[in-house]
């Protein structure tokens, strides 16, 4: 039986690299992807809304392990056969685009009206109203939400060892599995995430803060 040493250490914290990567890929993909969904929620095109807001729905009502069991297991009933990692962030990214469409589509809807009737009377296209007017205050009001997903985001990359990709959690069971000695490893598995989240957290309360104390003003 292994001790557990540095190198057993050195690897859990080199596969908490590929958690934080596999957290940015994620959050970037579904962020592109959310952020057309959520002009999609509030476009004048009926179908465009009702495309939208089933995909939303959908993705939103079922648990993301079952996306990630779609995106790998399932693909390769039908003879399309995807490396861990690829379906790993394709599900995590599938998952961020639905939820970070209704937070940001949130934030938009919060504009008070009287901006688009301003834009509006200034004859600014749609588009326009958008990136000019409307997007800027709203990416103000969607930082504290969407900091606080982030930090679930993270979280919930564990479930990807299902997959055998090796991420943070993946790799303290892998070592529990050859030195036995699960405080030690659990522990600073816990550790590794609390580093990553606690941060993102005191940002996110802190973003709110601020966004509150602009609105009181």
């Amino acid at each position: 039986m292994q001790t557990f040493g540095w190198p057993e250490a050195y690897f859990i914290l080199r596969a908490a690299s590929w958690t934080i990567a596999l957290t940015a890929i994620a959050f970037v993909i579904g962020g592109l992807i959310g952020g057309v969904l959520a002009i999609m929620r509030l476009s004048r095109v009926k179908l465009l809304r009702r495309f939208a807001a089933g995909y939303i729905l959908v993705i939103q009502s079922i648990p993301v392990l079952m996306v990630l069991f779609m995106s790998y297991y399932g693909l390769s009933a039908v003879g399309i056969e995807l490396p861990p990692f690829f379906a790993a962030s394709a599900s995590l990214a599938i998952y961020v685009s639905a939820y970070l469409a209704e937070i940001w589509r949130g934030s938009i809807e919060s504009v008070p009206r009287q901006q688009w009737e301003a834009s509006a009377s200034l004859a600014l296209t749609r588009g326009q109203q958008y990136r000019y007017i409307i997007l800027p205050q709203a990416a103000r009001i969607s930082l504290p939400p969407t900091v606080g997903f982030l930090v679930q985001l993270v979280k919930n990359t564990s479930i990807v060892q299902v997959v055998g990709f090796v991420d943070l959690m993946r790799a303290g069971m892998l070592v529990n599995n050859a030195t036995y000695q699960a405080f030690q490893i659990f522990t600073l598995v816990g550790a590794i995430y609390f580093a990553i989240c606690f941060p993102l957290s005191r940002l996110s309360r802190h973003l709110e803060k601020v966004m509150n104390a602009s609105r009181s003003h």
